[in-house]
């Protein structure tokens, strides 16, 4: 395949590349799905034919092994193959072509850009913020270099800072990406409703994008979810089935409204659909705790050890879990004490506010309240409305004996999110009598 013949194919997969080359960890953290980068902020295109993508392109490479045209755009479709299956191998794919691609031609924009995304995804936070910052000198009017920049400042609880890139961003294209990216910094500083208003411009953004489309409804669902609002959270979800048939986000969210509303049942099918879409970590963690709290016990602990064979394949391509891991951890009681160890090693390379509320956290469960005290009071520094956190505060609380303030933020988690955790929301309703 000839320098032309290549390009043209630039072209048609660009729709399908938006979301490696625009990359994002927004939804990171605690919350977010390691083997997407933290739940990548830039819709990723399950629509497109990325499997017969990467096989022409293979198929040109071999024939014309330094087109570095051709390798940027097998880098980007092996981070999308990622993206869709949940199998972290094309992270390691992925990176090789694009480092070769700069070794041919080391001020070349994509593939620096499609390395800082890449970063992103294996929560290389440091190395992510180095590469957009690169590929911004190299093109300070292209919009993705300030998102790649604002998803690494965020991560490094650099808030400040990664809010300008966004706003950056934002002017230089207001797209889906950019106002997704300004949601999610509205929704970090607690304006709730600033946060539904930018993400509904992000789904009229999304029109005539089918995946595009069904991942904005849920991102909107989430945000709808966070507030307790399970009836408005299951529409969107819905609507995202409507718009992208079997969308494996959205199945994982309204097997969580399920539980919500009482149909448990309902919610293990759901769960186990979206785990047989892609097994990433959220989604059986999610699987495990509704069988747990369904009483199958066994069932749960075969998908709890499934998460440790997946993180395993996942650091094993360079994907960094220590957060992820650490949480998952503390909450299902496994060794607290090098949950702390761990815990303190992701506060170190993440110091965001998940870092400090897991840290926090892990600490609680080890005894160690006042020291936890400490980083949950940075936890919440930015004003951020979340009910897990709030929950977490008041465990400590109760923990240092402190029973006023305790059931303050107690039933300050009920009232914010009455359901906000199948296996913490009743504990957090028996402590706050």
């Amino acid at each position: 395949m000839n320098r032309t013949r290549i390009l043209i194919l630039v072209t048609a997969f660009v729709v399908a590349a938006g979301a490696a080359l625009l990359g994002g960890a927004l939804r990171g953290g605690p919350k977010g799905a390691v083997a997407q980068g933290a739940g990548s902020i830039a819709a990723p295109s399950f629509g497109a034919n990325t499997t017969a993508v990467v096989l022409r392109l293979q198929d040109a490479l071999r024939a014309e092994p330094n087109n570095v045209h051709g390798l940027e755009l097998l880098g980007l479709a092996y981070q999308q193959r990622a993206r869709e299956t949940g199998d972290p191998t094309y992270y390691s794919k992925s990176g090789g072509v694009l480092r070769r691609a700069l070794r041919l031609s080391p001020n070349d924009l994509i593939a620096t850009s499609g390395l800082g995304s890449l970063a992103l995804s294996r929560h290389r936070f440091q190395e992510a913020l180095a590469l957009g910052r690169r590929a911004r000198a190299l093109a300070p009017a292209t919009a993705r270099n300030y998102g790649v920049i604002g998803d690494a400042l965020v991560e490094l609880g650099r808030y400040k800072q990664a809010f300008a890139s966004f706003d950056e961003m934002a002017r230089l294209v207001p797209n889906l990406d950019s106002y997704a990216r300004i949601s999610y910094a509205r929704e970090l500083r607690g304006h709730y409703t600033g946060a539904v208003a930018v993400m509904k411009l992000a789904l009229s953004a999304a029109i005539g994008e089918p995946e595009a489309t069904a991942w904005t409804h849920v991102q909107l669902g989430k945000l709808y979810w966070s507030r307790g609002h399970v009836r408005a959270a299951a529409r969107e979800d819905r609507e995202a089935l409507v718009a992208f048939r079997g969308y494996p986000s959205a199945l994982d969210g309204l097997a969580l409204t399920q539980a919500a509303q009482g149909r448990l049942r309902s919610a293990i099918a759901l769960a186990h659909r979206a785990v047989d879409a892609i097994p990433l970590p959220q989604y059986v963690t999610d699987l495990g705790d509704l069988l747990r709290v369904s009483g199958r016990e066994h069932e749960a602990r075969r998908q709890y050890a499934l998460i440790g064979v997946i993180k395993r394949l996942l650091e094993a391509n360079g994907v960094r879990t220590d957060l992820e891991t650490a949480l998952f951890d503390v909450d299902h009681g496994i060794d607290r004490t090098g949950s702390v160890a761990l815990a303190r090693t992701a506060e170190r390379t993440r110091p965001s506010i998940d870092g400090d509320d897991v840290l926090a956290w892990a600490l609680t469960r080890s005894g160690r309240c006042g020291e936890a005290l400490h980083w949950s009071r940075a936890a919440l520094r930015l004003g951020t409305q979340d009910a897990l956190k709030f929950f977490h505060r008041g465990a400590i609380e109760r923990c240092l004996g402190h029973r006023a303030e305790s059931r303050f933020w107690l039933r300050r988690a009920l009232a914010l999110n009455p359901r906000f955790s199948l296996l913490w929301a009743p504990v957090a309703r028996r402590w706050s009598s």
